[in-house]
């Protein structure tokens, strides 16, 4: 009897184990929470990129560079160059140039970037160019704000798209005044990075929030012991650092502990150039009501010609005959229920059959309303 019944416990007990790690697996994590690395949300303080830029020549084109008539800074840049390999060219000439295309090329150097290593440049064109495709960089200087030559950039220019025009017929595929030169520039000179100096570091998150702040510092003192990490504000982060030979270790530590982000802020972002329309899952909408409706004017203009009558004083003219109508397409009224979530208002929003472009009026229009729980940002 105690047998059975001990074999019966023990079926339960597993039974119940099974059961809390399938609960464990399958329940939902709270709403709007997750996890990322802290290297997603944060930098170290004067760990960065620098841009480069300077002023270079494409050559070698089918005859698709600019026109130098309408660039003379082309044939200055040329004849510099010319001169700077001993060609002096006689007083003047003049230099009718289809091969050749004045450029600005482009460039970041990465943090901790060293001399001889290699880095992509982007080539853009600054006149008339038809095209860059098939060209080559010559060697140009890549200076940074301070002046200084910190790359030399050269190589084969590739363009992405393509084109082809005959007969006053065009057709073109992508952009053809920009290319790459994919690892076409050397780094010539460091720049130095101070992380290494003092006995403190800095984060800089990537968006201000005190809540994202305080479990930043909260993960790195539950890490790295109490009173390493102290949030200072909504984004910076001070660490209390560790001797410089051993930061690289201590920093990479720091980069994989996991951050559980808190709910964002709701917004919405407006793209007036193309029409787009994105809302996070914070954004809430209040009790309203919401009626859109089309208004489209349709202007029809049909030529027609006036023809005086035989040995009449009048002239011939052409005459426009001008068709207006004006179309209203009823709008359904659809009541939203408040509180409702990001779900509820775009499946409110498709039954309206609102495009982008509506979406826009719409929610600007619910934001007045104060019927909008969201900020509105337009880029």
């Amino acid at each position: 009897m105690l047998h059975d019944r001990t074999e019966r416990w023990l079926s339960f007990a597993v039974a119940f184990a099974f059961a809390a790690a399938s609960a464990a697996l399958w329940w939902p994590l709270p709403a709007g929470a997750s996890t990322v690395r802290l290297k997603e949300v944060a930098a170290v303080q004067g760990v960065r990129g620098n841009a480069l830029a300077g002023i270079g020549l494409v050559v070698g084109l089918d005859g698709t560079g600019d026109q130098t008539t309408q660039t003379p800074f082309t044939t200055q840049a040329l004849a510099t160059m010319l001169q700077q390999m001993g060609i002096t060219l006689p007083p003047g000439s003049t230099m009718q140039l289809r091969n050749v295309a004045a450029v600005t090329v482009t460039s970041e150097l990465p943090a901790f970037a060293r001399p001889g290593q290699r880095i992509d440049v982007v080539v853009s064109s600054l006149g008339n160019a038809k095209s860059l495709r098939g060209g080559t960089l010559i060697a140009t200087p890549l200076k940074g704000l301070d002046g200084q030559v910190y790359a030399m950039a050269q190589g084969s220019v590739v363009v992405g798209g393509a084109g082809a025009s005959a007969g006053g017929s065009k057709v073109q595929i992508n952009q053809l005044s920009a290319g790459r030169v994919p690892e076409g520039a050397i780094v010539e000179r460091a720049v130095p990075t101070p992380w290494q100096d003092g006995d403190t570091l800095q984060l800089d998150l990537n968006a201000s929030d005190f809540a994202t702040a305080r479990t930043v510092a909260n993960a790195i003192n539950a890490a790295k012991g109490a009173g390493t990490a102290v949030a200072i504000d909504g984004r910076t982060v001070r660490l209390r650092a560790p001797a410089p030979d051993q930061r690289v270790g201590f920093l990479a530590d720091l980069e994989n502990l996991p951050i559980e982000l808190q709910r964002p802020a709701a917004r919405v972002v407006v793209n007036s150039r193309t029409g787009s329309v994105v809302m996070n899952e914070a954004v809430t909408i209040g009790p309203c009501a919401v009626a859109h409706g089309n208004l489209s004017v349709t202007i029809t203009s049909t030529p027609s010609v006036s023809q005086p009558q035989p040995f009449g004083q009048g002239q011939t003219m052409k005459v426009d005959k001008v068709d207006i109508a004006v179309t209203q397409q009823p709008g359904a009224l659809v009541q939203m229920p408040g509180g409702a979530r990001l779900a509820e208002v775009v499946k409110a929003l498709n039954a309206m059959g609102a495009t982008p472009m509506d979406l826009q009026a719409i929610l600007q229009a619910m934001r007045a309303a104060g019927a909008l729980n969201a900020e509105i940002e337009v880029i």
